[in-house]
């Protein structure tokens, strides 16, 4: 049975977190739609808990989280070392938004709020042909980000891009870790909350929130990327 550990690096607020779930449920939700024998353990390291040995691993994925990569918190540095291991061992590892730029930085690349402000809603993404992960030529994926990779790490494709994000997906040498800046894991629902979370805690602009808001009206392709993603980490296709 396949056993993911997943790295819990933010905390859904207790009224959103009743209403949606945790990240770690979200995730449980998104892999059990494409491998139900799929196991997950989740490491809450935004909450003290410590990480674990790479050694003992069989997977890994890094959540997304309302920290900034570069911000002063003191699990970053360690969560960093333990990506450089995890890579360097070629462990199966995956990050989502937060994850995507934790594991960029860790491995060289370059992340910064973006002067392009907030990415909300439903943004569709270019796929690069014959990545051997993803396949048709766009996918629609839900959005809640200001920070975005700038510069990949040395050798580092990306396989998801578009003109908000260029660098929303990257698949690293050696081809054990993948990471992507948009959430196959969000519901609509949860989804719509980050917009308002956006304009209530980032300052969103009003015009851009209510557009990103409309947009989640169009449908998800959440399933395609959860499938990817959980293949990625099982090995199971």
């Amino acid at each position: 049975m396949p056993r993911v550990t997943l790295i819990e690096t933010g905390l859904v607020s207790p009224t959103n977190r009743e209403l949606h779930g945790s990240y770690p449920q979200m995730f449980e939700q998104m892999i059990g739609a494409a491998d139900a024998t799929v196991m997950l353990d989740t490491v809450g390291i935004a909450a003290g808990e410590p990480l674990p040995d790479v050694k003992g691993l069989e997977a890994i994925l890094i959540t997304g989280s309302p920290a900034g990569v570069y911000d002063p918190l003191d699990w970053i540095a360690p969560l960093e070392d333990f990506v450089r291991t995890a890579h360097d061992r070629q462990v199966p590892m995956v990050g989502v938004c937060f994850g995507h730029q934790l594991i960029a930085q860790a491995l060289g690349g370059t992340v910064r709020k973006s002067e392009k402000g907030w990415g909300l809603g439903r943004h569709v993404y270019d796929v690069t042909p014959d990545n051997g992960l993803i396949d048709g030529t766009r996918i629609a994926l839900a959005a809640s980000h200001q920070d975005q990779v700038i510069t990949p790490p040395v050798g580092a494709n990306t396989i998801l891009s578009s003109d908000f994000t260029p660098h929303a997906g990257l698949l690293y040498a050696g081809g054990t870790t993948l990471s992507v800046q948009p959430h196959p894991e969000f519901s609509i629902g949860y989804a719509l909350a980050c917009c308002e979370m956006a304009h209530a805690r980032g300052h969103a602009p009003d015009n851009l929130v209510a557009a990103a808001k409309a947009s989640l009206a169009e449908p998800l392709e959440s399933a395609r990327l959860g499938g990817a993603i959980t293949r990625f980490l099982t090995r199971s296709g």
